[in-house]
């Protein structure tokens, strides 16, 4: 009896409360179904895209008879076989389904094979025969900045009067800093299954992180309603932003195949064609102006963006943007101007991915900041506490947003005793001066990451939200699942505010056609947008059981309390099932939509000021390395996170995009190589030549810790913070550490020049020009 009654003080998976994902068990027993596992419909047809072996070229002619005519296949789709509109991009109408006689990258998709079986319908798109008139192709941001060549205008931020800081500031360093872009690698490629309909109607099953957006790309296409084109998808196997505009193109392909055949099709890339086909992380050539005083105190900054595009424009405004916001990090930049050029290239059009530039912004910053504490010889800890927001008018960014939740100061306070910061920073110079081949650094950087799409009418969500009579419950929203846990946060929601157990909320596909005109699952907003309108579906049923339990028990609204899986009416509990059962049978409406906007936010473009963030994420690492100077190879060998989450609704989902994300973003600065050949063809398009971190290289000793004092100070979903981007910037303080160790060959005497990401093979030439210029300062 004890068991029993201690059973119903608390509803299983109750918000903030451990919970495992809802398909943990599937991920690892390979139960999960991605679309790729779902049967194949009888006679459906796989699709091979053709794509341009040239960077830059005219196509003169494009013979395609002998592909037509090879075994097997059905069907061959050019640009002429688009009865709608030829294009698949986000925002500017730029990106081509199919080439229409200018090709801009190696890769760029031509035409489109269905046959019966891929190996049939690849075979046959070798038989095509094209002819080239070749181009000067634009392969580096250096050539696109030499050429002029621009995808969108520059844009400029300004705050004070960085030129006048600069001139009168009595100490000033310059330089130019190169980033690294870095490809997406989920587990799932690119994939869209089509199945035919009544009345041309057409549904896709598309693993795509923003399906409105694709089902609006797939309708104009077709040219047909959005309310012809369904998009649903249960589960992606990772998306980081690559899934959020570029599905569009395999969705259409596999529609377009549909709508001319009658039969069903499904595009799957293999993963050599995913990474030549589609965008990386955007790589940018940041130089800076920096104005000092004697204690590191930032007088006045300029920055300069110049940032790989591609071919097109993609969502290259906002992620260009975005950097900018960032520029600053935790640091208050009184004298700041910060301007970006948007370049085009002919390489695959540069996408969203996991920070959606705010990474690149922010370690320009902190790299900034390392070379102004080795100028002045002082610990950069100490110079970015001298820098950091807070005190009298130093809480204005430099998009003229007031910080007001600034945390970060008390948990590097507490970070830093609790990883013994100091002690070990003395400690690795101790080391460094008795070793002569192996070096170690350590670095404590901050994070303050801005929570909201910049793009304003993104912030917004809608749910579907169905009581049963069996008081079972059926949650559908606009987010999407693609390994973060988002399904089981929002079902988290649904349960607390019904208080029952989370396995009695059904969770459900994504699907456009039970929740409209949704946003993309991205800029960490997907428990915040959508867990606020599951709350809000949810609590309207939740007042119409109530209003029906105080006049069918004739008891005051406020005698009616939800407790674990029963309701106390008055005097008397009854379940929740029966209280739903009871409803249905009075013809109460157990039923809802639920809708939420984000408040507060505003931006204007034109003069580059406003709100464009609801509230900041915060965090930060302790980070310390082992490098050997004879070969480049190193290890991060210690990791320290203190992370705010606010009121973590899941903090065993929260600790898993903590981890997750810190090691996607050490891949980022030291191993993901991307490279280009002097022709434009993307070389490193596989796992024998692109490194993404190994288990290997995860560090032995990594400690991490939600801070138990975070809330969000905004009105959020049960005051929790958003999770999904900002722990991948706490991986700047690797970067830095590595930068210490270089510093360290030699012997502290010259700031090392070091680009990421920081490869081997690039911290053994930086540790190389250390030390010869560490000898020509003592000749």
């Amino acid at each position: 009896m004890a068991e029993t009654a201690k059973s119903t003080d608390k509803i299983r998976g109750s918000v903030h409360g451990l919970l495992v994902h809802d398909s943990a068990a599937k991920h690892v027993s390979g139960g999960a179904t991605y679309i790729d596992d779902m049967p194949e419909p009888v006679g459906m047809l796989h699709v091979h895209i053709a794509m341009s072996t040239r960077a830059h070229a005219r196509i003169k002619t494009m013979n395609l008879d002998a592909v037509r005519t090879a075994p097997g296949v059905v069907r061959v789709l050019t640009a002429d076989d688009i009865p709608g509109i030829n294009d698949a991009s986000p925002v500017m109408g730029d990106d081509p389904i199919f080439s229409e006689g200018l090709v801009e990258y190696a890769g760029q998709s031509i035409f489109a094979v269905a046959a019966t079986s891929i190996d049939q319908a690849r075979a046959a798109a070798t038989l095509a025969d094209i002819e080239y008139e070749d181009l000067v192709p634009l392969i580096s941001v250096d050539d696109a900045m030499d050429a002029g060549s621009f995808v969108l205008p520059d844009y400029q931020m300004v705050l004070g009067d960085a030129a006048a800081a600069l001139k009168d500031a009595p100490r000033r360093l310059s330089g130019r800093f190169r980033v690294g872009g870095q490809d997406h690698f989920y587990l799932e490629g690119m994939i869209a299954l089509a199945i035919p309909g009544e009345d041309r109607d057409v549904r896709v099953y598309s693993s795509t992180q923003h399906p409105s957006e694709v089902q609006h790309n797939v309708a104009k296409a077709l040219d047909v309603p959005e309310h012809a084109v369904t998009i649903e998808l249960r589960r992606m196997g990772g998306g980081f932003g690559g899934k959020e505009s570029q599905p569009s193109l395999m969705a259409s392909i596999a529609a377009l195949v549909v709508h001319h055949t009658g039969r069903a099709a499904k595009v799957r890339l293999d993963r050599d064609d995913d990474m030549i086909m589609t965008g990386k992380r955007h790589d940018f050539r940041i130089d800076y102006d920096v104005g000092f005083d004697d204690d590191g105190r930032i007088l006045g900054i300029e920055y300069l963006h110049a940032v790989r595009c591609g071919m097109s424009a993609d969502l290259s405004a906002a992620i260009a943007d975005r950097a900018m916001f960032h520029a600053d990090n935790c640091y208050y930049l009184g004298n700041a101007t910060i301007t970006s050029h948007r370049c085009k290239t002919h390489t695959v059009s540069n996408t969203a991915f996991r920070g959606f530039g705010g990474p690149q912004g922010m370690i320009a910053m902190e790299r900034v900041i390392d070379r102004i504490a080795f100028e002045l010889g002082k610990d950069p800890l100490e110079v970015r506490k001298t820098n950091f927001y807070g005190g009298e008018g130093r809480d204005i960014t430099p998009y003229h947003m007031q910080v007001e939740d600034f945390v970060i100061d008390e948990l590097i306070e507490e970070l830093e005793a609790s990883s013994d910061y100091a002690k070990r920073r003395q400690a690795v110079l101790e080391f460094n001066a008795s070793n002569r081949y192996l070096k170690k650094g350590i670095a404590l950087t901050p994070v303050k990451f801005g929570i909201s799409f910049t793009t304003s009418h993104l912030n917004q969500a809608g749910a579907l939200v169905h009581v049963y009579k069996d008081g079972s419950v059926y949650l559908n929203h606009g987010g999407t699942e693609m390994g973060q846990g988002l399904f089981t946060k929002v079902a988290q929601v649904v349960a607390e505010e019904f208080q029952i157990d989370v396995d009695r909320v059904k969770i459900t596909s994504t699907t456009t056609d039970k929740v409209p005109n949704t946003s993309a699952t991205a800029a960490s907003s997907g428990s915040d947008l959508n867990g606020m309108a599951a709350q809000a579906a949810a609590r309207t049923i939740k007042t119409r059981l109530i209003e029906h339990a105080a006049s069918a028990y004739n008891v005051d609204e406020d005698q009616i309390e939800f407790l674990p899986n029963r309701v106390r009416i008055g005097n008397q509990e009854i379940s929740f099932d029966q209280l739903a059962h009871e409803a249905y049978m009075a013809r109460i409406s157990l039923s809802s939509t639920g809708y939420y906007r984000t408040p507060k936010i505003h931006w204007d473009a034109e003069s580059a000021r406003g709100r464009p963030f609801y509230y900041f994420a915060y965090g930060a690492a302790v980070s310390e390395v082992l490098l050997d100077t004879l070969t480049g190879e190193n290890r991060v060998t210690r990791v320290d996170i203190l992370h705010d989450a606010g009121r973590s609704l899941n903090p065993a989902l929260d600790y898993g995009q903590i981890e997750g994300g810190f090691i996607q973003g050490m891949g980022w600065l030291t191993t993901e190589e991307l490279w280009w050949d002097d022709k434009g063809h993307f070389r490193t398009h596989a796992p024998s030549t692109y490194k993404i971190p190994a288990c290997s290289d995860r560090p032995d000793d990594f400690r991490m810790k939600i801070w138990d004092k975070g809330r969000n100070m905004e009105n959020t979903i049960y005051r929790s913070k958003a999770i999904g981007e900002p722990p991948l910037m706490l991986a700047n303080a690797v970067f830095s550490a590595l930068t210490d160790a270089v510093a360290a060959a030699g012997d502290y005497t010259v700031f090392p020049e070091l680009d990421t990401p920081a490869t081997p093979e690039r911290l053994l030439l930086a540790v190389d020009d250390v030390k010869r210029r560490a000898s020509e300062d003592v000749a």
